[in-house]
């Protein structure tokens, strides 16, 4: 419903294109939080059932989540209106907020992620890492991981690239700080001994950052795929 407060249509479209950009930014924080939940959620689930290590233990997920939650996810809410927004269709009020598209997205992330996790604690404890190193590998790719999935999320259709590097500045500022953070938590005693972590190398490093980019780069080949198919930018989810 709406409240008109004088005679003018640019008011109703002015609230029509406001209230688009809000359903895409809420659409755009559930498909970002739900994957990186059930990423996680794999990685704890697969360990327990086929009676191996955690890669990640409970007090290290409660760091992921905590920061992620402040760090990452925050900065959709300063997304602004895609540009097309005003040319799609009307949505029915009917549609559920994730459609089919994002559900399989949303399986997609989850096990991309859950794989970058086993692999980094497996390519770790072949190369002879500790139990504790290696899980600090895992928490860290999980990091990395969600935070270039970020980037993914603040369109829908377009490379964060076509979306502007600077439109949201605030992207930046989440991933920087996270990153800042993450080195924290993986190379500050205090934090070891806190979150039973080790420092890791800088080929773990290098592992884990590769690892990560992976994960985006196979989201965004989906995209890629998906405006082939559908080449409309305006075109809702």
């Amino acid at each position: 419903d709406m409240i008109l407060t004088d005679d003018n249509f640019a008011s109703i479209e002015a609230a029509v294109e406001e209230g688009r950009g809000v359903f895409d930014n809420l659409q755009k924080f559930i498909v970002w939080t739900l994957p990186t939940n059930g990423g996680e959620a794999l990685v704890l689930l697969g360990a327990v059932l086929l009676g191996l290590a955690l890669p990640i233990l409970p007090v290290q997920i409660l760091w992921i989540n905590m920061m992620t939650s402040v760090c990452l996810v925050m900065t959709l809410a300063f997304e602004p209106k895609e540009k097309g927004i005003m040319d799609r269709s009307p949505t029915d009020p009917r549609r559920p907020l994730l459609t089919a598209s994002l559900g399989r997205r949303i399986v997609l992330v989850s096990l991309l992620l859950g794989g970058a996790v086993y692999g980094v604690f497996e390519l770790e404890l072949a190369r002879g890492a500790s139990l504790a190193a290696a899980r600090t590998a895992s928490v860290a790719v999980i990091v990395f991981g969600e935070a270039f999935y970020l980037l993914n999320c603040r369109s829908f259709t377009r490379s964060f690239v076509s979306v502007g590097w600077a439109s949201n500045v605030w992207t930046w500022v989440g991933i920087g700080t996270m990153a800042a953070l993450q080195v924290v938590f993986t190379h500050v005693p205090a934090m070891n001994r806190l979150f039973l972590t080790e420092p890791i190398s800088v080929l773990a490093w290098a592992e884990v950052i590769g690892l990560s980019l992976a994960v985006a780069l196979v989201v965004g080949a989906t995209k890629a795929v998906r405006r082939r198919l559908r080449p409309d930018p305006a075109a809702p989810t």
